[in-house]
């Protein structure tokens, strides 16, 4: 990249340039108007030759940052890029006004031009705009990257994501492709008769979720709030309300570590219908899948750092304890509920844990640490246990687990579902669990939800839910190692200017 130096040197020359237009009249115009975007003028003639611009006289309107400048005499190449992509344009002298060719040549790359002109093909077939009109709208004070690479550059991708998404072609797919995941997964819902809804970001009590919340402060009615965790509480309270599908897509925010899979502030989809149990949402979820790597990608199968993964077949099911004894094989299968002996098996394998961690939880404390990243293919994890699920129904049969699953890809969770707890006392019971957790030192552990049990005590309907990591899902279908690459504006400690 251009050292600190000479950029100072460019910007001066730029500001020179940009004094040079404020004399002249408005150097920041806001009255032109784009008839087409580059994409369009592609798609529509990027066809057979003859096919297209038969001899007709196509007229253009188009704008963008200049992305490439080459002078040639009285003639010259530019290439404009919108958010759709990019157009040539040719600029001749005698075809404008005079005068406006001498300040074309003066223009720097990065500025943001408009021209106005008839479409036709170069010889070597390129769409291209012959311009007889061409302004500059914006003047681009600080010079482009000339190179964008190395891990050094990687913390200025995020940092400057106005400047990454300008350079990085693949930067726009990504965040295209993200919006394209929204859209199909809301298209999907809304054909399956769910309605979206919003629920507060700010509340009184965090829950919904084992997480350390961020608090705050309202001044006006001092007291303490916190950003919310998840949403479910308050999307299961319209479950009660008498609403049989909803969901929001909702930032959720979370005090805990920054990772290649954790952000601070990310995306949830959650949604809740009624009569159903978890079963339901995984055969629903297995479908909204396979058709959404098809609408996005083109393909059911999804290629993801260097693994090929199949969408459009059946995902495979397997219960904790299966995953326990699959990627175990010394674990005495017969003690898989025995407190002491999976406390002797974590000291082992060299998984920390706290005296007061049952049997359910130390159970996840070993897949956690040796199955889930071996879960590579596509798969629902079910039965899971009680002790780690405190708003999830026991299982009929078995009330050591819940009616849970989670999905996992690519040895991550992307999904979490269960059939919905809608008995208030059980509820109640656990809740208060998760106080005796927090006081022993849990940090993620829910809060007393009075209303919430109050509004279970009115009656929720048999109901089940699922919460999806939108980012996660993003990365997935993008190819995309972490999450810092699928949202626009990644958490970071912030810059020094001194």
């Amino acid at each position: 990249m251009t050292d600190e130096k000479d950029e100072n040197k460019l910007i001066a020359e730029r500001r020179s340039k940009l004094d040079v237009m404020r004399e002249g009249g408005n150097a920041y115009p806001n009255d032109f108007r784009r008839t087409a975007l580059a994409g369009q003028l592609h798609q529509n003639f990027d066809t057979h030759e003859g096919e297209a611009l038969r001899g007709e006289h196509i007229r253009v309107a188009v704008s963008g940052r200049m992305m490439v400048k080459r002078v040639m005499g009285k003639a010259s190449f530019i290439k404009l890029q919108d958010q759709s992509g990019q157009i040539q344009v040719r600029v001749e002298r005698d075809r404008l006004l005079e005068g406006v060719y001498q300040r074309f040549k003066k223009w720097d790359v990065g500025d943001i031009v408009a021209a106005q002109g008839e479409l036709f093909r170069t010889q070597t077939g390129e769409l291209t705009v012959m311009v007889d009109e061409i302004r500059l709208l914006t003047k681009s004070l600080r010079p482009l990257p000339e190179k964008w690479h190395g891990l050094s550059d990687q913390e200025v991708r995020y940092r400057q994501r106005y400047v990454d998404l300008i350079i990085n072609e693949s930067s726009r797919d990504v965040l295209q492709k993200r919006s394209q995941i929204v859209t199909y997964m809301r298209s999907f819902l809304e054909e399956a008769d769910f309605l979206e809804v919003e629920t507060p970001m700010l509340q009184t009590t965090p829950g919904g979720a084992n997480a350390r919340p961020f608090k705050s402060h309202h001044n006006a009615l001092d007291m303490e709030l916190y950003l919310r965790v998840a949403p479910e509480l308050n999307l299961k309270r319209l479950i009660v309300g008498g609403f049989d599908r909803v969901y929001e897509i909702n930032r959720n925010f979370r005090n805990e570590g920054v990772s290649t899979q954790h952000n601070p502030e990310f995306t949830m989809m959650e949604a809740y219908r009624t009569y159903a149990e978890y079963t339901d949402w995984m055969d629903m979820t297995e479908a909204m899948l396979h058709g959404m790597a098809e609408a996005v990608n083109g393909t059911t199968l999804v290629s993801y750092q260097g693994e090929e993964f199949d969408f459009g077949k059946q995902f495979t099911r397997m219960t904790v304890e299966e995953v326990i004894e699959a990627y175990n094989p010394e674990f005495d299968m017969a003690k898989i509920r025995d407190r002491d002996y999976l406390a002797d098996y974590c000291v082992k394998i060299g998984v920390p844990i706290k005296d007061n961690y049952g049997a359910g939880k130390l159970q996840i404390e070993i897949f956690d640490a040796t199955g889930e990243a071996e879960l590579r293919e596509p798969t629902f994890i079910t039965q899971y246990p009680t002790e780690v699920s405190p708003l999830s129904r026991k299982n009929d049969e078995d009330p050591f687990v819940v009616d849970r699953f989670e999905f996992f890809v690519a040895g991550r969770e992307i999904a979490n579902g269960f059939s919905e707890l809608n008995d208030p006392e059980d509820q109640a019971d656990r809740f208060r669990a998760q106080v005796e957790s927090a006081a022993a030192g849990d940090d993620e552990a829910m809060s007393y939800d009075h209303d919430y049990i109050r509004a279970l005590e009115y009656g929720m309907p048999p109901t089940a839910g699922i919460g999806i990591g939108i980012d996660r899902l993003v990365m997935l279908l993008t190819d995309s190692a972490s999450i810092r690459d699928v949202l626009l504006f990644p958490h970071m400690r912030p810059e020094s200017f001194d």
